[in-house]
C-alpha cells in the first residue's frame, strides 16, 4: 500500500534537530568508493566523490555522477529504490528493479562496488541497510566491466562505526501498514566495532489482495589493525509478496486503464517469495601515506519462488469492440542463484612539484554466478474450463472461480546457466595546475553457458576492452568545465549463441562523448552540474530478415543494429537559506534507432514502430524542497515528479504525469515524529508501460503513514 519508509535513522534524527551533522570521509567506518560529506546547512551537498574508485572533489571529476545522501533518503522517507528515481536526472521507472537511464533499459545493480545483487529476479532493492546510493552516468565499463551504457547503480551499505549510536522506529499507516526497525553500532574496544540492525514491515499493496511482508537482518564487525582495517558483514532478506508477481493493467488506444487501478490479475493464493543471504568482507590497507590497497569479496545465496496468473490474451467477450477481460496462464516458477564476487584496488599518489601531481589506480574484479530455473505453465481459455485457469473480467472480476490446486500442471522443466567474469584495469590521473587529465583501459574475459532441459549446452567465451578519457579545466575554484569519452560492452546471452540461429555473436558495445560544466557557487551553497552527451550502442542482436536460410527449423538472428541517444542532464542542490534547501533535476533525452536490418526498426529489444524506445521519456523533472523552523523543531517538505509521454513495448501511449509528495516532521531531544503523504492529489497515472496484454504499471494511490523514532 505505502512504499516509503525511513532509513539512515540516527542521521535522520540529527538532521532534523540541527541541520546535518559534519561527517568526514571514513568517520562512519565505510571508507568506500564514493564518499559523501554533509555539513550544517548544506544538507544534501556532495563534498567529495570517488567516482573513479579514487576520492575526488566533484569539480575535479570528468564523470557525471549523482550521489543520494543518507540525509536525502531519510527526509524523503524512501523505502526502496523506486522511491529515489526523481532525484536522478535521466533515470525513470521501467519495471521492478529496472529503469530507463539516458534512454536505455538498465537492470543490474552493484553493492559496495562489487557485482552481484541479493535482490534477484523481480525483487526491488530495499534501503534499510543502505548508507547512500550512487548513480554513475554513461558507460562505466572501464571500471566495472559489463554494463549498460546509460549508467550504473552502486548501493553503499552501512558499516560498523567507532562512534556509538542506536535508534528504534515504529511506523503505522493506511493500508494496514505496521512495522518496526532498530539498529545499533559502536565500539567494543579501540580495535573492534560492531553493527546490528533489524527491520520488519507488513502492509497491503494497492492492488487487490496484494501485500508485502519483509524482514531484513543486518550485522557487521570492523577490526582496526593499525595500517589495515577488516570489515565483515552479513545480510538476511526475507520477502513475502501476496498475490504477486504483479503485471500492469490493460489500457485503451489513448493509454487509459480498462480496469480500476486496484485490479489484480492474480488470485488470492498467488505469491512471490524471496529468500537471500549475503556474506561480505573487505580488507583495507594503507602501508604509506601515498599508497592505499583494498580487496573485497561477497557470497550470495538467493532463491525466488512464485506461483501466479499471467495475463496472456485480451478478450472482447461481448463483441462491442472493446476489451473487457483477459485469459490467463498459470505459472509455477523457481529461480535459484549462487554467486561469488571479488575485487581489489591499489591507489598510488605523488606530488611531483607545486601544482603538479599524479595518481594511479590499478585493480581487478572476478565474479561467478550459477543459476537454476525451474518452470511449469498452463494456459487457460477464453471461457472457463475444468482444470484450466479461468478468464478474469476487468469491470467485475470474480476471484476464486477456479482453484489452482486443481490445475493439471505439466511436468516442470529445469534450465541452468553459468556465468564467469574477470577484468583488469589501469587508470592514470595527472593534475597540471587547473587541468586534470584522466586515461584508463580495461580488459575483460567472459564465459557464459546455458544448459537446456534436455542437457544441450550452449556456450560462448570471449574478451573485450573498454576505455575512458577525461579532461577537466578548473576555470575558477568554484567553476569547472569537463569532458569525457567512455566505452562499454555487454556479451550476448548464452541462449542467443546457438550456431543454428546464426551465433556466436560478438558483444553489444557502446561509446559516449560528454561535456559540461560544474559549479559550487555562493561559497559552495549552490552545487550544480549540466551535461550534454551522445551515446551510441552498436551490434544489437535482432531478427535476421532472411528468417531461416539454412532450413534447420530455427530462425536466425543478426548483430547489426545501432541506437543513438542524445540528451541534456541538469542537477542542482542548493541551500537557499540556512534553513531552506532544494534539489532539482531535469533531463531531456532523444533515443533513436540509427541502423537496423528492417525499415520498421522493430526487431531491436525495447524498440517499437518508428524506432522509438519503450519507457524513454523526452522530458523528466524532479524536485525536493525542505524548510525547517529550528526553534519549533519543525520541518516541512514537498517533492514533485514529472515524466513526459512515453510508449510501451506494444506501442501504446503512456501518458505524462506530475505527482506530489509531502511531509511534516517534528523533533525534540531524542524523539522525532514524521507524517508523510504520497501522491497528495491522488492522481491516477501509469508509472510505466509494459505490453498490450500485460498493461501499464499503475502508480500508487494517495497513502499516508506516521513514523515515530527514538535515538538512544
Amino acid at each position: 500500500m505505502i512504499r516509503k519508509m525511513i532509513v539512515g535513522l540516527s542521521l535522520s534524527a540529527a538532521t532534523i534537530a540541527s541541520g546535518a551533522l559534519a561527517m568526514e570521509p571514513g568517520e562512519d567506518g565505510s571508507g568506500d568508493d564514493i564518499i559523501v560529506t554533509g555539513r550544517v546547512a548544506k544538507l544534501y551537498r556532495v563534498e567529495e566523490t570517488a567516482s573513479g574508485k579514487m576520492p575526488t572533489e566533484p569539480l575535479a571529476s570528468s564523470q557525471a555522477i549523482t550521489v543520494l545522501t543518507a540525509d536525502l533518503i531519510a527526509d524523503q522517507g524512501a523505502r526502496d529504490a523506486q522511491d529515489l528515481y526523481r532525484n536522478i536526472s535521466g533515470v525513470s521507472f521501467f519495471s521492478y528493479a529496472g529503469v530507463t537511464a539516458r534512454g536505455f533499459r538498465q537492470q543490474e545493480n552493484f553493492y559496495d562496488g562489487l557485482r552481484g545483487d541479493p535482490y534477484i529476479g523481480f525483487a526491488v532493492p530495499q534501503l534499510f541497510n543502505i548508507e547512500r546510493v550512487e548513480f554513475l552516468k554513461g558507460p562505466a565499463g572501464m571500471l566495472y566491466g559489463q554494463s549498460a551504457p546509460g549508467g550504473l547503480f552502486n548501493y553503499v551499505t552501512k558499516k560498523p562505526s567507532q562512534t556509538f549510536s542506536a535508534s528504534a522506529r515504529m511506523v503505522a499507516g493506511t493500508g494496514d501498514r505496521y512495522g518496526a526497525q532498530a539498529e545499533v553500532t559502536g565500539p567494543v574496544n579501540d580495535v573492534v566495532s560492531l553493527r546490528g540492525g533489524a527491520f520488519f514491515e507488513d502492509r497491503d499493496l494497492p492492488r487487490t489482495f496484494a501485500g508485502n511482508r519483509s524482514l531484513l537482518l543486518d550485522a557487521g564487525a570492523t577490526f582496526d589493525l593499525g595500517i589495515a582495517r577488516l570489515t565483515t558483514q552479513a545480510w538476511r532478506i526475507e520477502q513475502d509478496l501476496a498475490a504477486n508477481r504483479l503485471r500492469g493493467i490493460a489500457v485503451d488506444a489513448d493509454g487509459h486503464f480498462l480496469a480500476n487501478r486496484r485490479w489484480n490479475h492474480n488470485e488470492p493464493s498467488d505469491f512471490l517469495d524471496l529468500r537471500s543471504t549475503a556474506l561480505q568482507a573487505k580488507l583495507e590497507i594503507e602501508p604509506t601515506d601515498n599508497l592505499k590497497l583494498d580487496i573485497a569479496g561477497r557470497r550470495i545465496d538467493a532463491s525466488e519462488k512464485q506461483k501466479y496468473h499471467e495475463p496472456i490474451t485480451l478478450l472482447d467477450k461481448n463483441g462491442d469492440g472493446r476489451f473487457d477481460a483477459v485469459a490467463r496462464q498459470y505459472r509455477d516458477q523457481y529461480r535459484g542463484t549462487k554467486s561469488w564476487s571479488f575485487g581489489g584496488n591499489a591507489v598510488w599518489s605523488a606530488a611531483i612539484s607545486d601544482g603538479v601531481s599524479n595518481r594511479v589506480l590499478a585493480g581487478f574484479d572476478y565474479s561467478t554466478e550459477d543459476a537454476t530455473s525451474t518452470a511449469s505453465q498452463l494456459t487457460g481459455r477464453a471461457t472457463a474450463a475444468m482444470g484450466l485457469p479461468c478468464p478474469l473480467d476487468f469491470a467485475n472480476p470474480v476471484y476464486r472461480a477456479c482453484d489452482p490446486a486443481r490445475y493439471a500442471m505439466p511436468a516442470a522443466t529445469t534450465t541452468l546457466s553459468e556465468t564467469r567474469r574477470n577484468g583488469f584495469y589501469l587508470l592514470n590521473e595527472l593534475t597540471l595546475g587547473r587541468l586534470v587529465a584522466v586515461a584508463g583501459i580495461r580488459t575483460d574475459s567472459f564465459e557464459d553457458v546455458a544448459i537446456a532441459a534436455n542437457g544441450t549446452r550452449t556456450g560462448f567465451k570471449g574478451r573485450d576492452e573498454t576505455y575512458r578519457l577525461g579532461l577537466v579545466w578548473r576555470v575558477r575554484d568554484d567553476v569547472s568545465l569537463f569532458g569525457q569519452y567512455a566505452t562499454s560492452f555487454e556479451p550476448q546471452s548464452a541462449a542467443a549463441q546457438d550456431p543454428r540461429a546464426g551465433g556466436p555473436f560478438a558483444p553489444t558495445t557502446g561509446d559516449m562523448m560528454e561535456g559540461g560544466v560544474k559549479t559550487a557557487l555562493l561559497g559552495g551553497r549552490l552545487q550544480s552540474s549540466l551535461s550534454v552527451y551522445r551515446i551510441k550502442r552498436q551490434n544489437l542482436l535482432q531478427a535476421d530478415p532472411r528468417g531461416d536460410p539454412e532450413g534447420d527449423g530455427i530462425n536466425n538472428s543478426v548483430a547489426f543494429g545501432e541506437v543513438t541517444s542524445k540528451g541534456v542532464d541538469v542537477d542542482i542542490a542548493a541551500d537557499l537559506t540556512d534553513n531552506w534547501v532544494l534539489t532539482l533535476t531535469y533531463a531531456y533525452n532523444d533515443t533513436r534507432v540509427t541502423k537496423s536490418t528492417t525499415p520498421a526498426n522493430g526487431n531491436i529489444t525495447n524498440v517499437v514502430a518508428g524506432g522509438r524506445f519503450a519507457n524513454a521519456p523526452r522530458n523528466k523533472l524532479g524536485f525536493w524542497t525542505r524548510y525547517q523552523i529550528p526553534a519549533a523543531g519543525l520541518a516541512f517538505a514537498l517533492g514533485g515528479d514529472y515524466v513526459s509521454k512515453r510508449i510501451s513495448l506494444s506501442n501504446q501511449p503512456v501518458n505524462p504525469y506530475f505527482i506530489f509528495d509531502g511531509s511534516i516532521t517534528w523533533a525534540r531531544g531524542p524523539w522525532d515524529v514524521r507524517l508523510r503523504v504520497d501522491n497528495i492529489l491522488d492522481k491516477t497515472y501509469a508509472a510505466s508501460g509494459f505490453n498490450d496484454r500485460g498493461g501499464h504499471f499503475p502508480g500508487e494511490p494517495r497513502s499516508a503513514f506516521v513514523e515515530v523514532g527514538y535515538r538512544f
